[in-house]
């Protein structure tokens, strides 16, 4: 379990390469929408919140996968999405993830956590045959 979060935190911030964005301001802590998120976790190298949105992303990403685990796990919990194997290469899904919140600029305005659930559910579905043995428990 602590493998998979830890596989998805490390995708999900590989941070200066991918950032054209404004500075990161405090208020994005927590981040509230998926626009906020995408700055936390792709903050420009010399901007001086750098470290501790990289930090805090990483942490984001960790504890949402490990709540998303733990439902899963429950009476009746559906798996809202299968992380493949090997993992994605470090750093490919920020871009990923840019890319699919912009498509639609109503992305941004979403929630961080439902625009991160919703990307991974799309991008990574679980096979039909795991989400029937899930609902036959």
């Amino acid at each position: 379990m602590r493998f998979r979060a830890l596989a998805l935190g490390a995708v999900l911030i590989a941070a200066g390469a991918w950032s054209a964005s404004a500075a990161v301001s405090e208020s994005q802590f927590p981040p509230h929408t998926v626009a906020d998120l995408i700055a936390i976790c792709a903050p420009a190298k010399d901007d001086p919140l750098m470290t501790g949105a990289v930090n805090f992303c990483h942490g984001y990403a960790e504890g949402a996968v490990d709540v998303e685990e733990a439902h899963e796990m429950q009476r009746g919990g559906r798996k809202l999405f299968c992380l493949p194997t090997p993992r994605p290469p470090r750093g490919s899904e920020l871009a990923s993830f840019i890319a699919w919140a912009n498509e639609r600029p109503a992305r941004l305005e979403m929630p961080a956590i439902d625009g991160m659930f919703i990307y991974l559910a799309g991008k990574y579905p679980c096979p039909a045959s795991v989400v029937r043995k899930r609902r036959s428990r």
